[in-house]
C-alpha cells in the first residue's frame, strides 16, 4: 500500500544510459534549494491553481515549493517526488515541521512515474528537464498522470542568458565549464529556451509560454550567489566530473572563486539571466 492507504503503482522505468544530476545532493545545494518558494518559482501557475486540486511536483528537492504549493490547493493532495533520498529527508522534515498533513514525499523516477493514469489536475517541474537527457519522455509520462484538460507547468533556466558585470574573465570560464558537464552528464543547460519545443513535443495544447528573472544586484545577494557557485563546483559530482572529462582543472577551479569574490566586492555588480516558463494543457 501506498503512503495514505492507496493501492501502490509501479512502472518499469527505462532511463537513459549515461545521464546523471549535474548538480549533486550535498548540502550547499540542498540548502539553496530550501531556499525557493511557490511564489517566486510558480508565479506563472498560482493564478491557476484551486482548492481541492490534487498536484504532484516531479523533481521536488528539499520540498520547500512543495509545501508552498500545498497552501494553494488544500485541502487538495500534494506529492512531491524526488529520486535522491537526502532531498526527500529535508522536505518530509519541512512538510512535518509546518503540518502539511495534505503533502506526501514519495521516491520515483520522472521516466516511470509510480501512479496510475490521470491521477492528478496538475503537475509540476522546476528546474528539472535541464538535467535530463529526453526531457520529452518525462514529459509524456507527466501527460499520461493527468487528468484530461489538467495542467503541466514547467521553469528552467537558461544558461547561456546568464550575464555579469564588471566582466570577469573567470566566470566565463565557469559558464563554459559548466555548460560543458552538463551536456556530458546527458542535460542541456540552456533548458529555458526550449521548454516550449519539448511541451509541445509531448503532445500538450494550449501552451502559454513565458519568463521570469534571477537578479543578483545587492551586496547580500551577490555574496550568497558569489559563495553559493564557489562551494557547488568545488564539491561531489561536479568536480569529479570536470577532472574525469578533462574539462578543467583545479586551477580553474581557484580561478573562478577569486573572479566571483572579485565581482561579488565590486559595488555595481550584477549578475541576471532568464528562466522559460510554460503552462499548457493535457487534451481533454
Amino acid at each position: 500500500m501506498g503512503l495514505t492507504g492507496r493501492p501502490s503503482y509501479t512502472r518499469r522505468v527505462v532511463r537513459p544510459s549515461g545521464e546523471r544530476y549535474t548538480h549533486s545532493h550535498d548540502e550547499v545545494v540542498l540548502a539553496a534549494h530550501a531556499r525557493r518558494t511557490a511564489e517566486e518559482a510558480a508565479a506563472f501557475l498560482l493564478p491557476h491553481l484551486e482548492p481541492g486540486m490534487e498536484l504532484l511536483d516531479i523533481g521536488c528537492g528539499p520540498g520547500s515549493i512543495t509545501v508552498g504549493l500545498a497552501r494553494y490547493v488544500a485541502p487538495g493532495r500534494v506529492v512531491g517526488l524526488d529520486a535522491a533520498s537526502e532531498a526527500l529527508s529535508r522536505a518530509r522534515a519541512l512538510a512535518a515541521s509546518e503540518h502539511m498533513e495534505t503533502v506526501e514525499l514519495v521516491a520515483g523516477d520522472v521516466y516511470g512515474l509510480p501512479f496510475p493514469d490521470a491521477s492528478f489536475d496538475v503537475v509540476y517541474a522546476h528546474q528539472v528537464l535541464q538535467h535530463l537527457a529526453d526531457p520529452v519522455a518525462a514529459l509524456s509520462e507527466a501527460r499520461r498522470v493527468l487528468r484530461p484538460g489538467g495542467y503541466v507547468a514547467v521553469r528552467d533556466a537558461d544558461y547561456a542568458t546568464m550575464t555579469h558585470h564588471p566582466r570577469h574573465v573567470s566566470i566565463d570560464r565557469w559558464l563554459e565549464i559548466y555548460g560543458a558537464v552538463a551536456r556530458a552528464n546527458g542535460g542541456e543547460p540552456d533548458a529555458g529556451r526550449r521548454v516550449l519545443e519539448w511541451v509541445m513535443d509531448a503532445g500538450f495544447e494550449h501552451t502559454v509560454p513565458s519568463a521570469s528573472t534571477w537578479v543578483f544586484a545587492t551586496p547580500d545577494e551577490r555574496t550568497w550567489w558569489a559563495n553559493l557557485w564557489t562551494e557547488r563546483i568545488g564539491v561531489g559530482t561536479f568536480a569529479r566530473r570536470m577532472l574525469e572529462e578533462g574539462i578543467g582543472t583545479a586551477e580553474d577551479l581557484d580561478a573562478i572563486a577569486a573572479g566571483f569574490a572579485a565581482w561579488a566586492a565590486h559595488p555595481a555588480g550584477w549578475f541576471a539571466f532568464i528562466h522559460g516558463e510554460v503552462l499548457a494543457r493535457s487534451p481533454a
